[in-house]
């Protein structure tokens, strides 16, 4: 099944574009602090070309104090992480590989038993790669005849519009393309004792939008590039999408089964919604021109969401605001602002900045009594002068919320 939901979306947005949006007051910024961090990886040569970008936690039921990290290094491939920030494994991409995002599905059929699951979206590839998480480490369980995610053939893998983020539930995984505005759903199957996918659903979010003066406004990209998603979580007990496409805003999006089953509709745009903007190729970047109040608080780009439970529909949505490197906390049930954080230099760790992945959990750790929220820091220092990126874990009491 395929459908393309761009217009019935344009008109959802177009609603929620008009008069002055419930978030339009300022609420005062919360400054946290991180209490560990993750060794630091470096985007050269000598680092092995790793750049930190998504985090997931996996729990061990059977030791809570044995509970893993999971990061992705894009070309440096997967980074897994004790409690105390140690790193513990490290798996290298397949050849021509490039890891973007990940996520953890729990209590997956895997022949006569369940067992937990990373899955993994490499974006060098256009594929999705599995790996069984065991208290020892992860294991890849990838059928070697995966199909391509989005490309039709390899020449058009080459070109890189390829699978980027990634959200599971149930046996289904949630899949973003690259510079595209199209979401696809992927249902997990075992195959001779590996596991492989195939498509149920797909969704193209919409690329341009008609503003409240009757304008028709797109995204300041590159040429050639429609705005993309990237952070991706679903809320399993309603049965929620919330994907963040980049430069226009966070979206909801109800799922049923392996099928998206809802028009799309806005939790908050990115400040820059609406604002006319010059794209410089030298640069690579946009210079916008603030001209009217279309717009949300999130500086874009809107990046890493993760939900906090602090019931079965009750907790926090929590979204990186990558541009200000702040993050935004709404009310998981009706998505209302609740909160703006940010996280500084303190005595164990430095501050986070221009975060892309975010993961939470609210079952007590050690050290961790109420939850651990992790992060990705996009500027870690000190960077010996190369680019540095890590993860950061903060305690979730920090947040000053009701848990």
């Amino acid at each position: 099944m395929q459908r393309t939901t761009g217009i019935a979306a344009l008109v959802a947005l177009t609603t929620l574009a008009a008069g002055i949006p419930a978030y339009a007051a300022e609420r005062p910024l919360r400054e946290i602090r991180a209490t560990v961090e993750t060794p630091s990886l470096f985007d050269d040569e000598a680092g092995g070309d790793a750049d930190a970008d998504d985090p997931a936690i996996w729990i061990n039921p059977a030791d809570k104090g044995g509970s893993l990290v999971i990061g992705t290094a894009k070309n440096g491939g997967l980074r897994v992480y004790d409690l105390k920030g140690r790193e513990v494994q490290s798996i290298a991409t397949p050849e021509g590989g490039r890891f973007n995002n990940v996520d953890i599905l729990t209590g997956f059929k895997f022949g006569k038993k369940k067992v937990d699951v990373a899955v993994v979206t490499d974006r060098g590839l256009d594929k999705l790669r599995i790996y069984r998480i065991e208290a020892n480490g992860l294991t890849d369980i990838t059928s070697a005849d995966a199909p391509l995610l989005f490309s039709k053939d390899q020449a058009e893998v080459e070109e890189q519009a390829t699978g980027y983020g990634v959200a599971v539930y149930d046996r289904y995984a949630v899949v973003s393309r690259r510079h595209s505005t199209r979401l696809g759903i992927f249902r997990l199957e075992e195959k001779n004792g590996k596991v492989t996918y195939r498509t149920t659903d797909t969704l193209d979010l919409p690329r341009e939008f008609r503003l409240p003066n009757g304008e028709i406004w797109t995204p300041c990209l590159e040429p050639g590039e429609d705005p993309q998603v990237e952070g991706m979580v679903v809320d399993t007990e309603a049965g929620v999408l919330y994907a963040a496409q980049e430069d226009v805003a966070l979206w909801r999006i109800n799922l049923a089964g392996g099928t998206f089953s809802s028009i799309p509709r806005v939790v908050e745009r990115v400040r820059e919604f609406g604002q006319p903007a010059t794209y410089d190729p030298e640069t690579e970047e946009c210079t916008v021109d603030y001209v009217n109040d279309f717009g949300g608080r999130i500086t874009a780009d809107v990046e890493g969401a993760t939900i906090y439970p602090t019931g079965k529909r009750s907790g926090y949505l929590i979204v990186s605001s990558q541009g200000d490197s702040r993050f935004f906390v709404y009310d998981r049930r009706t998505n209302r602002p609740l909160n703006i954080f940010s996280v500084t230099d303190g005595r164990n760790a430095d501050g986070v900045e221009h975060s892309d992945g975010a993961a939470v959990t609210a079952v007590a750790l050690p050290g961790y009594p109420k939850g651990l929220l992790v992060l990705h820091d996009g500027e870690n220092t000190p960077d010996d002068g190369r680019t540095s990126t890590n993860f950061k874990f903060v305690d979730w009491r920090s947040l000053g919320l009701p848990s």
